[in-house]
């Protein structure tokens, strides 16, 4: 006797052997034992879920010979045809290869006639979002009022693409992605019967790489089992489904934030040696990278079908949010630009470089190769590079606070004496605290306690985590401990945003002055009559 794939063998016969889909299960079932039966359903979802096994058991169920129920009996003559596709009031169709109008004329033109042997003729279109437009026209007077002998099971990956006219002379029941748990317990099941040892490592990338599917999941797990000749070894599935390369991804991301350039290319090196999809990877790694995001946020969210939760939850612990939103967003990015480069490891090399190059860093000036990034912006001012740079002066150094025009009144405090915009600038604060010191200035410093004035538009900075951050910031810049208070100014005060928004204004108007002034500009605008439009000219810095 040939072999039976495992898909095809192992496949639900009765609503009580599906795997999931409870919620559909028992809507079907409740319809079928109270006598409640619609004429028209409709059964949407991804690959592998059980559309069209659920169509085949509603049929059994409508049909078998003991009677309409949701126990179809399995044994009659009916109940066997059915399940073995050769049951003559069953029609299956596969719209995709059905598209044209006269095609579905066709199918419709023995609708009126009575069934041959069982109680109802049902009609099972799969994929029925591939009919023309006119294939759905011809269908729906018929699909609206059938003959009550008439069933219609309408099955769909794809249901945006199915008329709302359908969609509204059908039950519609959605079918959900299958959990890691239920395919990899089914899969256990299933080896159990067959009498193949297994390994219990090997399950749970099996169900994985099913993504919700339990026909895929079957389908690997008879690949693997060829594989591993008539085992299924963690070892051997990993070889098979080339998941190597992408267990590396957490140490992948580990190096760059780490600011380590020549771990980061050994990575990419042993990846390549399995030649995998650079494509896939990069999509796996924004996975990843949302995952660590999510384990931020919200600790206890995590999922047991994620994988590697361990290595996810450390991640989670060492980096910065705002380092995963940057590197998010960069490999977002990259996924667009990735069918661009040369070849896709070049690509993906380039993309995790990237994200190296753009790596925040607070505090201190970069002593590394040229791979690490820099800590201060490059589009830092001198000033501010020089703040971060400069060491504690000595003791006993008088106190003075630029901009307040005052001392502090502390002749002996040991403290940095530099004017607030450049001592903002040189705490490597970034997100919202960042935002809370550029836009203050200092009130009064006696020594431990400082007084910033608030910028009253960003008064909800006032009590918020990123005062924390910055008194924090303070504290660590000085040596000291600095108790901050925070004030909303009553009236005009500069910070070093706005400091700085006038600079870069007077910079503009010198830069539009002397294009102005261009020697080349003047005698374009004689000779064309031309003007320069405002705001067109832009500084490279």
């Amino acid at each position: 006797m040939s072999y039976q794939v495992l898909a095809r063998k192992w496949r639900p016969r009765s609503f009580a052997e599906m795997v999931g889909q409870e919620h559909v299960v028992r809507a079907l079932s409740n319809a079928l034992d109270k006598d409640r039966l619609h004429h028209a359903y409709l059964f949407t979802g991804t690959r592998g879920v059980g559309k069209t096994t659920l169509a085949r058991i509603l049929s059994k169920s409508l049909n078998c010979e003991t009677g309409v129920g949701s126990t179809p009996c399995g044994r009659c003559s009916v109940c066997r045809e059915i399940d073995e596709g050769r049951f003559v009031d069953l029609l299956e169709v596969d719209a995709a290869s059905k598209t044209g109008v006269d095609d579905t004329r066709e199918l419709l033109e023995n609708v009126p006639y009575a069934p041959v042997r069982g109680r109802f003729k049902v009609y099972l279109i799969d994929e029925v979002h591939m009919f023309s437009g006119h294939s759905f026209n011809a269908l729906l007077k018929t699909l609206e009022e059938p003959p009550p002998h008439v069933k219609f099971l309408l099955a769909t990956t794809d249901p945006q693409k199915v008329p709302v006219t359908v969609l509204s002379r059908c039950l519609q029941f959605n079918l959900k992605r299958l959990p890691l748990e239920q395919i990899e317990s089914q899969l256990r099941h299933i080896l159990t019967e067959e009498g193949v040892p297994c390994e219990e490592e090997a399950l749970t990338l099996l169900a994985r790489a099913a993504d919700g599917s339990m026909r895929d999941g079957l389908s690997l797990l008879d690949q693997s089992i060829a594989f591993g000749g008539g085992e299924v070894a963690a070892a051997g599935v990993r070889d098979m489904l080339g998941v190597v390369a992408s267990d590396r991804l957490p140490g992948l991301i580990d190096s760059v934030r780490s600011g380590d350039a020549p771990r980061l290319m050994a990575e990419i090196a042993a990846m390549a040696e399995y030649a995998p999809d650079f494509g896939g990877l990069l999509r796996e790694l924004v996975t990843l990278l949302h995952r660590v995001a999510v384990l931020q946020q919200a600790p206890d969210a995590g999922q047991s079908d994620w994988g590697g939760l361990a290595a996810l939850q450390e991640l989670a612990r060492a980096m910065p949010a705002e380092d995963v939103q940057l590197f998010y967003q960069i490999a977002l990015v990259g996924q667009r630009d990735l069918p661009l480069a040369p070849d896709e490891r070049s690509g993906f090399e380039m993309l995790m470089l990237r994200m190296l190059a753009f790596r925040p860093q607070a505090g201190t000036l970069p002593s590394g190769d040229a791979g690490r990034s820099e800590s201060v912006p490059r589009s830092a001012s001198v000033t501010s590079v020089k703040a971060a740079e400069k060491p504690a002066p000595e003791a006993e150094s008088p106190v003075v606070v630029r901009g307040t025009g005052r001392p502090s009144g502390s002749a002996t405090a040991s403290i940095v004496v530099e004017d607030w915009p450049a001592l903002s600038k040189g705490l490597g604060l970034r997100g919202l605290a960042a935002q809370l010191a550029s836009h203050s200035t200092v009130g009064r410093w006696d020594g431990q306690r400082l007084e910033l004035l608030v910028d009253p538009g960003c008064s909800g900075l006032v009590g918020s985590v990123a005062e924390k951050k910055l008194e924090a910031a303070l504290s660590d810049h000085l040596d000291r401990s600095v108790s901050l208070k925070l004030t909303l100014a009553s009236g005009p005060v500069e910070t070093p945003a706005q400091l700085s928004q006038r600079e870069k204004a007077a910079r503009q108007a010198e830069t539009e002055a002397e294009i102005g002034q261009d020697p080349v500009v003047v005698a374009a605008k004689e000779m064309f009559d031309a003007e320069i439009i405002p705001d067109s000219i832009r500084r490279l810095d």
